[in-house]
Protein backbone atom coordinates (compact mmCIF):
# COMPACT_ATOMS: atom_id res chain seq x y z
CA UNK A 1 0.00 0.00 0.00
CA UNK A 2 1.16 3.55 -1.15
CA UNK A 3 1.17 6.05 1.35
CA UNK A 4 -0.35 9.05 0.75
CA UNK A 5 2.94 11.14 0.72
CA UNK A 6 3.81 9.14 -2.83
CA UNK A 7 0.56 9.36 -4.50
CA UNK A 8 0.90 12.81 -4.09
CA UNK A 9 4.08 13.13 -5.49
CA UNK A 10 3.03 10.75 -8.13
CA UNK A 11 0.33 13.38 -9.35
CA UNK A 12 2.50 16.34 -8.93
CA UNK A 13 5.03 14.41 -10.83
CA UNK A 14 2.62 13.35 -13.51
CA UNK A 15 0.99 17.23 -13.66
CA UNK A 16 4.69 18.54 -14.02
CA UNK A 17 5.64 15.40 -16.93
CA UNK A 18 2.50 16.99 -18.77
CA UNK A 19 2.95 20.83 -18.47
CA UNK A 20 6.22 19.94 -19.62
CA UNK A 21 4.72 17.94 -22.61
CA UNK A 22 2.46 21.11 -23.48
CA UNK A 23 5.54 23.63 -23.33
CA UNK A 24 7.30 21.65 -25.39
CA UNK A 25 4.68 20.32 -28.19
CA UNK A 26 3.79 24.33 -27.70
CA UNK A 27 7.69 25.38 -28.52
CA UNK A 28 7.67 22.73 -31.65
CA UNK A 29 5.01 24.38 -32.93
CA UNK A 30 5.85 27.59 -32.88
CA UNK A 31 9.31 26.91 -34.33
CA UNK A 32 7.56 25.09 -37.43
CA UNK A 33 5.41 28.56 -37.90
CA UNK A 34 8.38 30.55 -37.22
CA UNK A 35 11.02 29.35 -39.17
CA UNK A 36 10.51 26.02 -40.52
CA UNK A 37 9.35 22.35 -40.00
CA UNK A 38 13.27 21.21 -40.02
CA UNK A 39 13.21 23.67 -36.54
CA UNK A 40 10.03 22.27 -35.33
CA UNK A 41 10.91 18.31 -35.81
CA UNK A 42 14.45 19.30 -34.37
CA UNK A 43 13.03 21.65 -31.07
CA UNK A 44 10.43 18.75 -30.72
CA UNK A 45 13.27 15.81 -30.30
CA UNK A 46 15.11 18.02 -27.86
CA UNK A 47 12.39 18.73 -25.49
CA UNK A 48 11.31 15.31 -25.58
CA UNK A 49 14.70 14.32 -24.67
CA UNK A 50 14.19 16.07 -21.28
CA UNK A 51 10.54 14.76 -20.85
CA UNK A 52 11.59 11.08 -21.56
CA UNK A 53 14.21 11.28 -19.30
CA UNK A 54 12.94 12.96 -16.58
CA UNK A 55 9.74 10.21 -16.45
CA UNK A 56 12.36 8.09 -16.00
CA UNK A 57 13.59 9.69 -12.93
CA UNK A 58 10.06 10.55 -11.50
CA UNK A 59 8.67 6.56 -12.21
CA UNK A 60 12.23 5.38 -10.07
CA UNK A 61 11.74 8.20 -7.68
CA UNK A 62 8.35 7.34 -6.50
CA UNK A 63 8.73 3.57 -6.46
CA UNK A 64 9.19 3.03 -2.60
CA UNK A 65 6.99 4.67 -0.36
CA UNK A 66 7.21 4.73 3.56
CA UNK A 67 9.88 5.04 6.74
CA UNK A 68 10.61 1.57 6.84
CA UNK A 69 11.83 2.19 2.98
CA UNK A 70 14.43 4.98 3.43
CA UNK A 71 17.20 2.66 1.77
CA UNK A 72 15.14 1.64 -0.75
CA UNK A 73 13.85 5.04 -1.36
CA UNK A 74 17.48 6.69 -1.27
CA UNK A 75 18.48 3.98 -3.79
CA UNK A 76 16.00 4.29 -5.87
CA UNK A 77 15.76 7.83 -6.04
CA UNK A 78 19.60 7.63 -6.60
CA UNK A 79 19.40 5.16 -9.55
CA UNK A 80 16.74 7.39 -10.91
CA UNK A 81 19.02 10.34 -11.36
CA UNK A 82 22.00 7.93 -12.89
CA UNK A 83 19.23 6.78 -14.92
CA UNK A 84 18.55 10.10 -16.65
CA UNK A 85 21.87 11.38 -16.94
CA UNK A 86 22.32 7.94 -19.08
CA UNK A 87 19.36 8.45 -21.21
CA UNK A 88 19.94 12.18 -22.11
CA UNK A 89 23.71 11.19 -23.31
CA UNK A 90 22.05 8.12 -24.67
CA UNK A 91 19.32 9.96 -26.55
CA UNK A 92 21.24 13.53 -27.62
CA UNK A 93 24.27 11.02 -29.27
CA UNK A 94 21.47 9.42 -31.12
CA UNK A 95 19.74 12.54 -32.14
CA UNK A 96 23.22 13.78 -33.27
CA UNK A 97 24.29 10.33 -34.71
CA UNK A 98 20.96 8.95 -36.79
CA UNK A 99 18.65 11.81 -37.11
CA UNK A 100 18.99 15.16 -39.49
CA UNK A 101 18.78 17.86 -36.42
CA UNK A 102 18.92 21.44 -36.62
CA UNK A 103 21.56 21.81 -33.17
CA UNK A 104 20.11 25.31 -32.30
CA UNK A 105 16.36 24.88 -32.10
CA UNK A 106 17.50 21.00 -30.57
CA UNK A 107 19.43 22.77 -27.62
CA UNK A 108 16.53 25.39 -27.55
CA UNK A 109 13.88 22.74 -27.21
CA UNK A 110 16.11 21.05 -24.33
CA UNK A 111 17.21 24.18 -22.71
CA UNK A 112 12.99 25.29 -22.53
CA UNK A 113 12.05 21.82 -21.34
CA UNK A 114 14.45 22.43 -18.62
CA UNK A 115 12.96 25.57 -17.59
CA UNK A 116 9.71 24.62 -17.03
CA UNK A 117 11.25 21.77 -14.33
CA UNK A 118 13.28 24.36 -13.08
CA UNK A 119 9.98 26.78 -12.31
CA UNK A 120 7.75 24.05 -11.12
CA UNK A 121 8.00 24.91 -7.13
CA UNK A 122 6.44 28.45 -8.28
CA UNK A 123 3.92 26.54 -10.86
CA UNK A 124 3.03 24.00 -8.65
CA UNK A 125 2.27 26.53 -5.57
CA UNK A 126 -1.24 24.33 -3.79
CA UNK A 127 -3.55 27.32 -2.23
CA UNK A 128 -6.02 24.37 -0.81
CA UNK A 129 -5.90 24.91 3.24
Amino acid sequence: MDSTLVQSGRRLARRLILLQTGVVLATALLATVAVSVDWGISALIGGGIFVIANSAFAACAFLFGGARKAKLIMASFFGGEALKILLTVLLFALAYLYVGVEHLPLLLGYIIAVGVNLFSPVLSINNNK
